[in-house]
C-alpha cells in the first residue's frame, strides 16, 4: 500500500476499527501562491488532517502505546502531561479511545480554542497564569513543574513529552511518507523545534534514504536560544520554549532559521489566502524558512516542511481573530 492510498479500494479508505487507525496518511501539497521566482519546489504535509488537527497525534499515539506495553501504563492509571495544546488534544483523543483519564497542566498564554478541545475529549485542566498572555520561559518551567508534583501521585503516569523518546519514534512514518509521496525525491527537510521529537523522527528515514539531505531547524527569533541568543517572550505556539529542550541534538541539523512571531503569522494568513491552506503560526514559520533554504538551493531542488496543525485550533487568537474584527469595522 503506497503512503495515503488503499490500492484494493482506489484511493478510498475502507472502513477502520478505531479512530486510532485514522493517524497518519497525511496528504503532501506543493505550494505555489507564496513561493517566490528562482526558489526551489516547496512541498508540505499537511498534518491538520489527523483526527485532532495535529501531528502531535502521532507521537501521542506511540507514547501511550509504548508505555502500556512496557507496563508503565496500567488499565485504570491517570495520564499526565503539561501542554500548550496540541499534545493535550491529541493526549485525550487517545486516552478517550483507550479508557485512561488525562489530566493537563496548561495556560491562559495559548489558545482558547485547544483549551476547549483538550476539555471535548474529557480531558481535566489545570491552568497556569501567564505574564499578559505571552509565552517565557519561566511559564514552561512553571507549568513542568506542576505536571510533575501531579505525576508523583499514585495511579498516574506522566508521559514528560520534553524527555519521552517513545515520541521520536511516533514521527518515523511521516518520514517513511514524505519519502514515497516525493517519489523518492528531497533535498531539504524544514522543522520548527518544540521537544525536537517530529525533526528527529521524521529525518530519520529521509537521512537514511538520501545522506545528503539537509535538515534546518526553525525556532521564534525573540526567543533564538538554539542560535545562542538570550530567551524571550513570543507568540508561536508549540515552540521556543526559551532553553534547548533535552531531545535536541545540533549535530543533527545543516542550520537553524529564526523567524520572528509578526512574520510567522502574516505568512499563516497568506498561507489560508493564497493557497487554501488553514494552519496555525509555526506552520507559518516553517513555510518562511523553508522558502529561505529553497532560495538558496534554486529551482531543481525540492523542499519538504510541516503544516503541522489546523488553523481551526487558533480562531481565538489574534492570528485570525483581530484581522476578522477590522474587515467587520470597515
Amino acid at each position: 500500500m503506497r503512503a495515503g492510498i488503499d490500492e484494493r479500494t482506489g484511493g478510498v479508505m475502507g472502513i477502520v476499527s478505531g479512530v486510532l487507525e485514522t493517524i497518519g496518511n497525511t496528504p503532501l501539497v506543493r505550494l505555489r501562491g507564496v513561493v517566490p521566482p528562482g526558489c526551489a519546489e516547496i512541498f508540505v504535509k499537511i498534518e491538520g488532517q489527523n483526527p485532532t488537527g495535529s501531528m502531535k497525534d502521532r507521537m501521542a499515539q506511540a507514547m501511550i502505546a509504548r508505555a502500556e506495553d512496557d507496563g508503565r501504563l496500567r488499565p485504570g492509571d491517570t495520564v499526565v502531561e503539561y501542554t500548550g495544546g496540541s499534545t493535550g488534544a491529541s493526549l485525550a483523543l487517545v486516552c478517550a479511545a483507550k479508557g485512561y483519564r488525562l489530566s493537563i497542566v496548561s495556560s491562559d498564554a495559548f489558545s482558547e480554542d485547544k483549551l476547549i478541545q483538550m476539555a471535548a475529549f474529557g480531558a481535566e485542566l489545570t491552568l497556569i497564569p501567564s505574564e499578559g498572555g505571552l509565552i517565557t520561559k519561566s511559564l514552561i518551567l512553571s507549568m513542568i513543574e506542576t505536571a510533575e508534583e501531579f505525576g508523583r501521585r499514585r495511579g498516574t503516569y506522566w508521559t514528560d513529552q520534553l524527555t519521552n523518546t517513545d515520541s521520536i519514534a511516533g514521527y518515523h512514518a511521516m518520514g517513511e511518507e514524505i519519502w514515497a509521496q516525493s517519489g523518492g525525491r528531497v533535498d531539504a527537510f524544514v522543522q520548527s523545534i518544540g521537544t525536537a521529537a517530529s525533526l528527529r523522527g521524521a529525518s530519520a528515514p529521509l537521512k537514511r534514504r538520501n545522506p545528503e539531505l539537509r535538515v534546518t531547524a526553525v525556532e521564534p527569533a525573540e526567543s533564538a536560544v538554539l542560535s545562542g541568543c538570550r530567551p524571550g517572550a513570543h507568540r508561536i505556539e508549540g515552540i521556543g520554549i526559551g532553553y534547548p529542550p533535552p531531545m535536541w541534538d545540533p549535530a543533527l541539523v545543516d542550520e537553524i532559521i529564526p523567524i520572528t512571531t509578526k512574520d510567522a503569522e502574516e505568512m499563516a494568513r497568506r498561507l489560508a489566502r493564497e493557497e487554501g491552506l488553514f494552519a496555525g503560526t509555526s506552520s507559518g514559520a516553517n513555510v518562511l524558512a523553508a522558502i529561505q533554504v529553497g532560495r538558496r538551493l534554486g529551482p531543481d531542488a525540492r523542499v519538504v516542511t510541516l503544516l503541522v496543525d489546523s488553523g481551526l485550533k487558533y480562531l481565538s487568537t489574534g492570528v485570525y481573530r483581530r484581522r476578522a474584527a477590522l474587515r467587520d469595522e470597515s
